[in-house]
């Protein structure tokens, strides 16, 4: 098995726990077993989408751990909290006392780059164990801001003393932290009341499916909610090689292409449409990155019925790389 597999998560499951109870349904024995991988954890509080990848797959895992991530938050105004949420002993209440207009211009002036100094409920980890852990044993440790990006935070609905928001943030992001900024920017302080994320890079949670209703799929449903490992990176530009520059592609070698340089796309060989890889464009080469072998390109062409191959984002004129 070659595949991932979009899961939701609920707060009080961690990502590991996930890939145990996902390896439990398949059955799977020790070798298969090193062979699986969450795509980067969940903060306690959060319920929502984890997509878990198998064999292949975890190839490309690190591409779903470094993509953006989408949120939906809840968060209770006036009301400070250690720790940033709903669990921790209240630090300090004031009245919600803000306008419209103001609740605009703190969620606009928290959009962009910013310094984040990462909370100690996380599970950033300190000298291996979770920051988390210092926390629940009131042992406060040293940590260094560091750099996130809030691409896009949108009010969804303001009643009273909720508000619920969508962000898409970079890797790395803490919304709890996000969301005491911005209960300090509204002059009443704010916590996290409920998060769900909605999005990592491309994989959406819409068509997501929680462990225990995967578990009790039979086999042939189970096998249809499994999805090729290129969703991981479908959002990024494509090349189609033919057979010929396949081979060689797969064998690591390095191609001509007019192309500008990328960091990072994904390549597929001819019809029917075989995702073999990712690679970078550099000075006219198309430099292979993480490739799938021979073989298991063919065992995902065999599992894959024609709707799968549609799964990833189709190839169109403008993200095409030609070769030469």
């Amino acid at each position: 098995m070659h595949r991932a597999v979009r899961c939701t998560a609920c707060c009080c499951s961690t990502s590991r726990w996930l890939v145990e109870q996902r390896r439990a349904a398949e059955g799977q024995g020790h070798a298969a077993r090193r062979e699986g991988g969450h795509t980067g954890t969940l903060d306690p509080l959060a319920t929502g989408l984890l997509p878990l990848c198998f064999g292949a797959a975890t190839k490309f895992s690190q591409a779903s751990l470094d993509a953006d991530k989408t949120y939906r938050a809840t968060l209770k105004l006036g009301v400070t909290r250690i720790g940033g949420d709903g669990e921790g002993e209240v630090i300090e209440t004031r009245p919600v006392s803000f306008d419209d207009a103001a609740l605009h211009a703190a969620c606009t002036a928290l959009t962009g780059e910013t310094m984040q100094l990462p909370p100690m409920h996380s599970a950033l980890k300190h000298e291996g164990k979770a920051l988390y852990e210092y926390a629940r044993a009131g042992v406060e440790v040293e940590r260094t801001p560091r750099r996130v990006v809030i691409h896009r935070l949108d009010i969804l609905r303001w009643h009273a003393d909720e508000l619920d928001i969508e962000v898409c943030v970079s890797k790395g992001t803490y919304i709890r932290t996000l969301a005491e900024d911005l209960g300090r920017a509204l002059g009443c302080g704010a916590h996290l009341s409920a998060l769900r994320r909605v999005a990592s890079g491309p994989v959406q949670l819409d068509g997501a499916i929680t462990i225990d209703a995967l578990q009790a799929l039979d086999p042939v449903l189970r096998e249809q909610r499994l999805l090729p490992p290129d969703v991981l990176v479908a959002d990024w530009p494509a090349v189609r090689l033919a057979a010929d520059e396949a081979g060689r592609f797969l064998s690591g070698l390095r191609r001509r292409v007019e192309a500008v340089d990328c960091a990072a796309v994904r390549v597929y060989g001819p019809e029917p449409r075989a995702f073999l890889g990712s690679a970078h464009v550099k000075a006219g080469e198309l430099i292979p990155g993480r490739l799938l072998s021979p073989p298991e390109v063919q065992a995902l062409i065999d599992a894959s019925p024609a709707a799968d191959t549609a799964t990833a984002a189709p190839l169109t004129e403008s993200k095409q790389v030609s070769m030469t």
